[in-house]
């Protein structure tokens, strides 16, 4: 590992020298490094995708301390949740529907999905928005990136470009639940025309909504940068460590509902011990199912990236990166009355008797690398602009369980690992793009991309299980599309794609029999109209999957949706996106997307374990053009801005999510209820002498202190003539606030 970066970084500096020593005398503009590092997978003015881009000013509006999720909450089509019920914590986004294992995601280019799981854990990077210069979120399959296949959006996200001024700045944010946000950041603007370099140190801190739904989160950031007339390199270090005490299992039905003998039922159903069993009578709406004082989740990150960028002439450019990651923890468990059988121990006597049941502390870690590579080559004229792209990466991840206690620890020692599998990853992709301007106003755009990946996990599994699972694919996933300009405010644009994906590591484990790898065909029709006070955007979209992984509604033993593939569905819908600066002091910007979300054919699998739990028959049933699951048919974001001074603004952001099924049966028994949340911001922003900025931002989080819940899971079985369907929620807080303050010299 260390000396595939040492000679990735050996090569690049041997690069810049060379660039330097060039006696080239044609004049060339500083390299913008927004456009080098992130432009081979951003869409632009004339690419025929759905997007939607956020400033650095935008998203420190919202920048109080939440996570991500939190700063993109008011772009179209997109669903956040908290499983702390506040934005602390374990978050995550829906984007039309698709969960984060099926939204890309990058930072300066180079793949942040996991690379097993494919999800996005944001809780990794706390206080990260504070280091992002800009975010280009791409709906529907979008252009040809690195990494995961996007079959709902893409987010690119671009860090922090140098700064021309020095400054040091802090930040601090207080607010309910205990939370609270501080961080430093110095900036040496840039030195000698060509140096800069910044560096952040942050610590986030909430109780959470959830009972005992603690966060500890701590992160750093730091860049240097180099500018030549020619060539740009620029170096990131940047991670966290999370202590998040976990709420993964939210909260039941009956709880919610304050139905008491709902309630006894989910203590039969699910054999609760006196002490759980009080805990569930008695907690109320923020219920945590974990009671443990040391039930966390406990994880490292850290992240090291290199880009060289060099401008050959005025038409052609190169750009090459390097990346490593190196992420460590566990999850730290109380299990009640286990069986020794479950971790491979043998009973213990004590005297006669026979003990086959311990108490038992466990921690079930990961330990992973992830490195390549990612790189493009850019020919741009008045005319034609085109990329050839790819890149590299591979994975290694070490899962494994250790016992740290046990009541009765039989023949194991203190660290004993009852299970332990190793999963590899190797994902190479390369891609062409281009954009021709065929005449004045008519723009022909094309993608090319071929994607190969090779995934294998083998070892003993958690429940003790020998694995050895995985495959290999090769993808073609072309793209065409064109824009027409109708004047120099409007124009209209269409394209369509096809995407392939492979299953993630849950879909093999988890499987019963070898998943599939899924194919989005994906056709974008919009217009656009740009005008001095008036901006409006229509997309339809119609996305078709063949072999799509959809969510069940279940969850694994760590909290994890599981999937089954469905032949064939699709999501069909129309994007409405508009802002209007009505006065000079009132401006209005907003979003709705109407949509349906069906499966052709969906058969819901039980299992009836009879009378006596000692058997079970399978049943099936039969559901034609359900919803797909976690689908609203309706999604509408608003936000009013006034400034009724220079200094003051004062916004009502408001979120509408219309209802959502739990599983795939479209039954009204097991749903999210639709939800309409509104949210009270005061900015107040002065300038002084001594300090160049002193910021005030209140931000007043569901101002009417509505009651909903925007995630959940459900299950159900038969014993016999006894039927269980028990639903569970992701309840979020009431009216809370978070009031932050800046300074910056």
């Amino acid at each position: 590992m260390k000396i595939l970066l040492l000679t990735i970084t050996s090569i690049m500096m041997c690069f810049a020298l060379f660039a330097q020593t060039q006696q080239e005398q044609d004049s060339m503009k500083v390299i913008n490094l927004e456009e080098v590092i992130v432009s081979t997978t951003r869409a632009g003015d004339k690419t025929p995708v759905a997007y939607q881009n956020l400033d650095k000013s935008k998203i420190e509006e919202l920048n109080l301390g939440q996570d991500m999720p939190y700063m993109l909450r008011m772009t179209p089509s997109l669903v956040t949740t908290s499983d702390a019920g506040a934005g602390v914590g374990y978050t995550g986004l829906r984007i039309r529907g698709s969960d984060a294992t099926r939204v890309n995601i990058t930072i300066n280019g180079i793949p942040y999905n996991d690379a097993e799981s494919q999800g996005t854990f944001w809780v990794n990077m706390p206080d990260f928005a504070s280091a992002v210069n800009s975010i280009q979120v791409q709906r529907g399959l979008g252009t040809s990136t690195n990494g995961a296949g996007a079959f709902g959006a893409t987010v690119n996200i671009e860090t922090n470009k140098p700064s021309l001024e020095p400054f040091a700045e802090v930040n601090n944010s207080v607010g309910s639940f205990g939370t609270r946000r501080h961080n430093l950041i110095v900036n040496s603007g840039l030195i000698d025309n060509k140096w800069a370099f910044e560096g952040k140190l942050a610590k986030i801190a909430s109780d959470g909504y959830i009972d005992r739904a603690s966060s500890d989160l701590q992160s750093y950031f730091m860049s240097g940068s180099y500018i030549g007339n020619k060539t740009t390199i620029k170096a990131l270090v940047f991670g966290g460590k999370e202590v998040t005490y976990q709420s993964w299992y939210g909260t039941p039905q009956a709880v919610l509902e304050n139905d008491a003998d709902g309630i006894e039922e989910v203590i039969g159903n699910n054999g609760l011990n006196d002490l759980e069993a009080e805990n569930i009578r008695n907690s109320g709406r923020t219920f945590n199912w974990y009671t443990y004082e040391n039930e966390v989740d406990n994880y490292n990150q850290d992240h090291y990236q290199l880009h060289f960028n060099h401008a050959i002439n005025t038409n052609w450019s190169f750009n090459l990166s390097g990346h490593y990651t190196y992420g460590r923890g566990y999850f730290e468990q109380f299990r009640d009355d286990d069986d020794l059988s479950d971790y491979g121990l043998q009973p213990v006597t004590i005297g006669s008797e026979t003990v086959e049941e311990s108490d038992i502390i466990r921690r079930r870690w990961l330990d992973n690398d992830f490195y390549g590579f990612t790189y493009g080559v850019n020919y741009g004229t008045r005319k034609v602009n085109a990329i050839l792209g790819g890149g590299y990466h591979y994975y290694s991840g070490d899962h494994f369980g250790e016992i740290i206690w046990a009541e009765f620890a039989s023949d194991s020692e203190i660290r004993d690992r009852y299970y332990d599998n190793v999963g590899t990853k190797k994902d190479f992709n390369t891609f062409f793009k281009i954009n021709v301007d065929v005449s004045e106003k008519f723009n022909l755009f094309g993608d090319l991309q071929l994607r190969t990946v090779d995934y294998f996990t083998e070892g003993v599994d958690s429940d003790l299980r020998n694995i050895a699972v995985g495959d290999d694919y090769a993808f073609f996933n072309p793209k065409i599309g064109a824009t027409y300009t109708m004047n120099a405010n409007s124009s209209i644009y269409a394209s369509f794609g096809v995407g392939n994906r492979e299953p993630d590591r849950n879909d093999f484990v988890d499987s019963p029999t070898l998943p599939k790898s899924e194919q989005l065909q994906d056709l974008e029709v919009g217009y656009r109209y740009t005008g001095q006070n008036f901006t409006f955007n229509a997309n339809f979209y119609h996305m078709a999957y063949n072999d799509q992984l959809v969510l069940t509604g279940a969850l694994n033993d760590v909290g994890s949706n599981i999937r089954t593939n469905v032949d064939r569905s699709h999501r069909t819908g129309i994007e409405l996106v508009g802002g209007v600066q009505l006065t000079d002091k009132l401006n209005w910007e907003g979003n709705v997307t109407f949509s349906q979300n069906k499966i052709d054919s969906f058969t819901e699998v039980l299992y009836d374990y009879g009378e006596a739990f000692d058997d079970f028959i399978i049943i099936e049933n039969q559901f034609n053009s359900p919803d797909i699951s976690f689908s609203p048919n309706v999604i509408a974001a608003s936000n009013w801005s006034f400034n009724p001074a220079k200094a003051l603004r004062i916004s009502l952001l408001s979120k509408y999510v219309g209802e959502q099924f739990l599983d795939n049966t479209s039954s009204d028994n097991r749903k999210i209820d639709g939800y309409f949340v509104n949210d009270l911001q005061f900015e107040l922003n002065l300038k002084t002498k001594l300090i160049s900025e002193i910021s005030f931002n209140l931000l007043i989080n569901n101002v009417l202190d509505h009651e909903y819940e925007s995630n959940g899971y459900t299950f159900g079985y038969f014993g016999g003539s006894y039927t269980v369907r028990e639903n569970y929620y992701y309840p979020q807080a009431g009216r809370n606030f978070l009031l932050g303050m800046k300074l910056k010299f």
